[in-house]
């Protein structure tokens, strides 16, 4: 076990995860009189709202995933540690990390968790090795393979039925990350793979979206999610509504449709992008401070985003539950820099009993539906009113957006020019996939399981250890 020392007597701000919470929190405190050091169990920062696009062969996995060290490779108060954080200790006032057989553990006088959400299989955790989630690169990557994997697959088979279940894409979960992915899986069958295959037509893909809940895009209103449920049906996409997935297995998926019956849908691949659960480390927070947590595993903080009993240990971003703030980048964001903002004003005399509560500025929502198309929800200043539009405009309005809080000029320029190429032509230029990206992760599961598994005793035969002839057999 290894701990950090301090090359100074300056507090100690230790902040978790290195999502935009925690990225831009530990930003903040660039010019403060304080030593950051973040710890995060990935080596970068992960832009997650255009996972989707790595899925479906737009963009690289780098263009939205830049080393956080070199992101703060400047700022000399900040330091970085690989480790997946397991305890939080708020009286010994320690975080305790883990990197391999390597642990670590790191002192705070300040800390800030920023450790996100995983995807959330509703206790049905199995679904996870059929149906992977949207959350990281390893998912992103798995699913490219897994989308051009059918199709190739398909290209082998003589069987109609096979074909048939290899060509059909099944996205669960109609927020913005399951209408974009199945819009962009449209697009990839019906524009960048025609003509690419000998033996089947790539445009036949049957890409359906599945969701238990009764409309598209729920946050954005009937309106807008009735807008962008015509233009995915117009695209050939199936949306199937009020359906809930009750079995899920490598060839298929058992669906309840809402008057109680059930029907099975033949997809090999499958994606899963239904609910959202906080990090395990709320738990452990909540047993320690008393905090109550939310259906999701999300800590309900003070308003200053603090928690009972512990003025400066911050929960921001996926983690926390606000009233009227959403999980999305805008939520982190300024989480984050809040957090960020009290712990300076603390080192300059305030108490937490003088912190104004955390107000979140509603900047609007986006979600792309496919090439030229996006829908827009913007709130009215000094209303309660919010714009709405759809179509080409809010599309431009998501490029614009993204390509703003993408970090780094190079990553910028890279995806603006992969935009221009694939929006223009129609080509992909990140088409590339490999066996390991495809099956590592299940792989790497089923080792850790049988890792963790206790090996049964054997017990010794000796009924023939004096015996010379049994000896002379063994032999």
């Amino acid at each position: 076990m290894s701990s950090p020392t301090a090359s100074t007597t300056r507090p100690h701000v230790v902040i978790i995860g290195s999502g935009f919470g925690g990225l831009f929190a530990a930003q903040r405190l660039a010019k403060a009189d304080v030593d950051v050091t973040l710890i995060a169990r990935t080596t970068h920062h992960l832009f997650q709202p255009m996972l989707y696009q790595v899925a479906t062969g737009i963009i690289a996995e780098g263009e939205i995933a830049p080393a956080t060290r070199v992101v703060l490779r400047k700022q000399k108060n900040a330091k970085t540690l690989l480790g997946d954080v397991f305890e939080v200790d708020l009286e010994a006032k320690t975080v305790t990390s883990r990197l391999l057989e390597r642990v670590t553990v790191t002192p705070f006088d300040s800390l800030i968790i920023a450790a996100g959400a995983d995807q959330s299989y509703f206790g049905n955790d199995h679904f996870a090795e059929y149906a992977p989630g949207m959350k990281t690169i390893d998912h992103a990557l798995e699913l490219r393979g897994r989308i051009l994997g059918a199709f190739e697959q398909a290209e082998l088979s003589d069987d109609p039925e096979e074909r048939a279940k290899l060509l059909t894409f099944v996205v669960v979960g109609a927020g913005p990350t399951g209408v974009e992915m199945a819009g962009q899986i449209a697009e990839m069958s019906d524009k960048t793979l025609k003509g690419a295959f000998r033996n089947i037509d790539p445009t036949e893909a049957r890409v359906i979206l599945l969701d238990a809940a009764p409309a598209v895009l729920p946050p954005f209103g009937e309106k807008l999610g009735q807008k962008a449920a015509a233009r995915l049906e117009k695209m050939g996409v199936e949306v199937q509504l009020g359906a809930m997935v009750v079995d899920l297995d490598y060839d298929g998926l058992v669906v309840k449709d809402k008057d109680g019956t059930t029907r099975r849908i033949e997809s090999q691949c499958k994606v899963w992008s239904a609910g959202v659960q906080a990090s395990p480390l709320g738990k452990q927070l909540a047993e320690q401070s008393g905090v109550e947590l939310d259906r999701a595993g999300r800590v309900k903080v003070l308003p200053d985003l603090s928690i009972p009993g512990n003025p400066y240990v911050f929960v921001v971003g996926d983690m926390m539950a606000v009233d009227g703030v959403p999980g999305v980048a805008q939520g982190a964001i300024q989480g984050g820099r809040y957090a960020a903002d009290a712990i300076k004003a603390g080192l300059n005399g305030q108490t937490a009993e003088q912190r104004k509560p955390f107000s979140y500025y509603d900047k609007g929502s986006m979600a792309t539906v496919s090439r030229f198309s996006a829908v827009m929800q913007v709130p009215i200043p000094g209303t309660k009113k919010k714009f709405e539009t759809e179509g080409y405009f809010a599309w431009l309005g998501w490029l614009a957006l993204h390509l703003v809080y993408l970090v780094g000029f190079r990553n910028r320029l890279n995806t603006l020019v992969n935009w221009f190429f694939a929006f223009s032509t129609r080509g992909r230029t990140q088409l590339a996939v490999t066996e390991q990206q495809v099956y590592a992760r299940t792989a790497l599961g089923a080792l850790s399981e049988m890792e963790n598994k206790p090996v049964p005793e054997v017990e010794a035969d000796t009924s023939g250890a004096d015996d010379p002839e049994k000896k002379a057999e063994a032999s």
